[in-house]
């Protein structure tokens, strides 16, 4: 479980601990791995490790691999990713750099570290959280809509290669997703550019992921900016679409 120190990926933590998983949570924050770890020990009675990881950190990554691929992981979630907005020009190289490695580099990694045992097993399951970022391109906010477009495609097509293997692939492709509404002063560049409406419950998105997965079925896309965006991506043309959401996109650059 990538991403396990809050979002979806708390969430899916709590929701795996609840049917009865044992969970390695991997994330940067160790203390708050920490804490989630002795809730779900204490609340499920399930074993729940911690591996305080920085997945953009390549050597760090490849040890986290080296460990998992020998071992029996039953479902993976590469959950971790960031984002940033604005014009790449003007952003951080490193950074962009690092939101590759960690989106799209780790994803990748993670996968191919589990996958053979799961293959050889003839069971398991791999729950790709991309995005409906991943269906278009997006002017100011290209790095992210690149590496979600890496995980979406990646997912779907290692579907089709599984197919008859027992290994069950599902991609999550969410729009703007929170635990609960934060105060005023608390709010990020994003919760203050999306309407209250538009967002969706990271319970409620874990539990609709999980259960999608146990169906093995392809494509999870909740809530209703998600799906405009899945839509607009599949069937808008591009060069009339992609300067309508990047100016929204600006809009959270400029605001930042």
């Amino acid at each position: 479980m990538t991403g396990a120190s809050s979002g979806i990926g708390m969430a899916l933590a709590r929701a795996l601990a609840a049917r009865g998983h044992s969970v390695i949570l991997v994330a940067r924050r160790s203390e708050i791995l920490e804490t989630l770890a002795l809730e779900l020990q204490s609340r499920f009675g399930v074993d729940a490790e911690v591996r305080a990881v920085d997945l953009s950190d390549l050597e760090a990554t490849a040890r986290l691999c080296d460990e998992l691929s020998g071992r029996d992981i039953s479902i993976l979630c590469n959950n971790a990713g960031i984002a940033t907005f604005g014009a790449i020009a003007d952003l951080d190289p490193d950074y962009e750099r690092a939101q590759v490695r960690l989106n799209a580099n780790a994803v990748h990694d993670l996968t191919l570290a589990v996958l053979p045992q799961m293959v050889k097993r003839g069971s398991g399951g791999i729950l790709m959280v991309g995005s409906a970022a991943g269906n278009m391109p997006i002017p100011n906010n290209a790095t992210y809509a690149a590496t979600k477009a890496f995980v979406n495609t990646f997912s779907e097509s290692l579907r089709g290669e599984l197919k008859g293997t027992g290994v069950h692939v599902t991609l999550l492709a969410p729009g703007p997703v929170r635990t609960q509404t934060p105060a005023p002063e608390d709010q990020s560049i994003v919760d203050k550019m999306v309407p209250d409406f538009l967002w969706h419950s990271s319970d409620k998105v874990a539990e609709m992921s999980l259960d999608a997965l146990r169906r093995n079925k392809m494509r999870v896309v909740p809530g209703t900016l998600s799906k405009a965006m899945s839509i607009a991506g599949g069937y808008s043309p591009r060069a009339i679409v992609a300067p309508i959401v990047g100016k929204f996109y600006g809009k959270m650059g400029e605001a930042e």
